[in-house]
């Protein structure tokens, strides 16, 4: 493990999210408060810089170091995210901060606050801007601006995004990283201006652009998006409904192959869904109040892309729903949005796996000698990358049994321990029980809220990325792999 190559990406990473904290640190000018904000930002700032300047820039990134980098890098722009709660008195707890800084880089959208409008105008735009840099992946970001200084991108992009969540769409990888981003900026920027049409605000309307195309929830009303007219609830759901599409979707799209969104087996898998459950919960909520309208439709509607998109937004209180609609929800929220998209979750690709693994061993019962391969779409999946999908449910599953037996044993109800447990891991935000669209988690203790930032982090970096910095062989020069051959070179102008 060659440290000095560790600590010069992270340095960039760490200067990337001062940069960041620019815009909200103007605002928080006029506000009264920069000195909070000059701290929060310098303090990124010049530790990025000493661990760029003082190391070697010449980086050739193993896969193990790679993996370091991303886990490492993720607890540091968390941590140092953490400082404009502290420094502008936003709150005094050190636990209160480092939750909101980690639901808001990992598009979690919970929150502690229990009035979001008595929150400074800055601090509302960088819980938005955490949102909208950790909603592609503040790595996958570094992948597109690191191939500048000559430093390779591949296992950066295959760490931040595993298994079979990322398609290449260019050749290199760092142009693939741009091309998305290009896409994710695009599309946040056409939001916007649907919003201002609409009536929105200026501020609101750049604040939920970000927060819906990161699939995050952070609003800047505390009744969310119920706030808002009916119209621009609508522009919301499409919204969120397209954040959770893979984004390599989005761009072939834009550049003329709409068709291949259609073809795409998964994105049947996301739609069929999220069309079912909705009917389903329409129908619900029509028989508990005795009517049905298009106004029950949208409400419906919303509350079902919300989750499974896992961006958080609340127009009603689902917890107050009937039990059948509140399972479902679970059901979605375990669920997530597709692979290579902004949203968290287990992913729809990966439940379409199970799901025909599991008619297909049906299948075995009957036929004991066919030769049964796994298809998807009708394309074979590889033994291999089917057992990878169920040791990751399995984990999965453990660590949502973990977190909820920690939250109960801390003086929890079931319910809200088992959905507060399942809505980090999956970085959706609101849950059941103490923990519902119209609640917070302001009211749990500093083991609760740790124990639910350690479940966001892990949820977001699909486990393995933290868990391999536990492994002491990690950091050990013993038993070293052969460095495998250069295959990203510095680009040229």
């Amino acid at each position: 493990m060659r440290y000095s190559e560790i600590l010069h990406v992270l340095g960039g990473l760490l200067m990337a999210v001062a940069v960041a904290m620019i815009p909200a640190g103007v605002l928080g000018v006029f506000e009264g408060m920069w000195l909070g904000w000059l701290v929060s930002l310098l303090v990124p700032g010049l530790l990025g810089l000493a661990f760029f300047a003082l190391t070697p820039s010449d980086v050739d990134l193993s896969p193990r170091e790679a993996l370091a980098i991303v886990g490492l890098g993720w607890l540091g722009i968390v941590l140092t995210g953490a400082l404009p709660f502290l420094l502008t008195g936003t709150t005094n707890s050190v636990v209160w901060a480092l939750f909101e800084s980690v639901s808001g880089f990992t598009t979690t959208g919970a929150t502690v606050f229990a009035v979001i409008e008595e929150l400074p105008a800055s601090i509302l735009l960088w819980r938005s801007l955490s949102h909208w840099i950790g909603g592609m992946g503040i790595i996958v970001l570094g992948v597109a601006i690191l191939p500048l200084i000559g430093v390779g991108g591949a296992q950066l992009f295959s760490a931040e995004a595993p298994g079979m969540t990322t398609d290449k769409v260019q050749p290199r990888i760092a142009t693939t990283a741009r091309l998305l981003w290009g896409v994710y900026v695009a599309m946040t920027v056409m939001l916007g201006i649907a919003y201002l049409i609409l009536g929105m605000s200026l501020f609101d309307a750049v604040n939920h652009a970000m927060s819906a195309l990161a699939t995050g929830g952070f609003s800047t009303r505390t009744a969310s998006m119920g706030y808002y007219s009916p119209a621009i609830q609508w522009v919301t759901m499409l919204a969120m409904f397209l954040a959770g599409v893979n984004f390599t979707l989005h761009y072939r799209t834009f550049t003329g192959h709409p068709r291949e969104m259609f073809r795409n087996a998964e994105w049947r898998w996301y739609l069929a869904s999220v069309l079912a459950v909705s009917a389903i919960c329409f129908f619900a909520l029509g028989v508990s109040e005795g009517a049905f309208s298009l106004e029950l439709v949208r409400r419906a509607s919303f509350s079902v892309i919300s989750v499974h998109s896992t961006t958080g937004f609340g127009t009603a209180d689902f917890a107050a729903w009937s039990i059948v609609a509140q399972v479902l929800l679970l059901g979605l929220m375990f669920l997530g949005g597709m692979g290579g998209s902004t949203g968290g979750g287990f992913k729809v690709i990966r439940g379409a796996v199970v799901t025909q693994h599991v008619l297909d061993e049906i299948r075995k019962v009957l036929h004991p000698r066919a030769v049964i391969i796994t298809r998807v779409g009708g394309k074979p999946i590889r033994e291999d990358l089917v057992l990878k999908v169920l040791a990751f449910l399995a984990m999965y599953m453990a660590t949502h049994a973990v977190g909820t037996l920690i939250l109960a044993a801390l003086g929890h109800d079931l319910v809200t321990a088992l959905s507060a447990s399942l809505a980090a891991l999956s970085s959706i935000g609101p849950g059941l029980g103490e923990v519902g669209p119209a609640a917070n988690y302001g009211h749990m203790d500093g083991p609760a809220l740790i124990t639910l930032s350690v479940l966001m982090l892990m949820g977001r970096l699909e486990f393995y990325t933290l868990l391999v910095l536990l492994i002491p062989s990690t950091w050990t020069r013993t038993h070293r792999t052969p460095r495998p051959p250069r295959i990203w070179r510095r680009e040229r102008r």
